[in-house]
């Protein structure tokens, strides 16, 4: 399961176009956004730790400066991996999710990289 922090219902944001190819590509993609309450048609929660089940990938769509919060809540949560968006860098919560066994990834958009294989 992908857990989608910062995805919006809007579909001219870059986090719904996305999270809509990974849909497209049969990824169980959660919405993960205290502003939302229904992304395609699925509940959408307001923390990592509401999302019921296991999530594997944590793909960050937030501010730089808004990421180590996310990134702190995917290692509480035990996600396998964090991803944070193109343009969105935290050298110091990429260390600590590193330190903690996750797979990070980070300044790299999630569509363009998957796209590449």
């Amino acid at each position: 399961m992908i857990a989608v922090v910062g995805l919006s219902s809007n579909p001219s944001r870059p986090s719904y176009g996305v999270a809509s190819y990974m849909k497209r590509r049969d990824y169980k993609v959660i919405a993960v956004n205290p502003n939302e309450t229904e992304v395609f048609g699925e509940k959408a929660y307001a923390s990592l730790a509401e999302v019921p089940g296991k999530i594997d990938l944590v793909d960050i769509f937030r501010r730089s400066s808004e990421a180590g919060t996310a990134v702190d809540e995917a290692i509480a949560i035990g996600a396998k991996a964090v991803w944070l968006q193109e343009g969105v860098i935290d050298e110091a919560a990429a260390q600590r999710a590193a330190a903690a066994g996750l797979l990070v990834v980070m300044d790299r958009c999630w569509l363009k990289e998957h796209a590449r294989r």
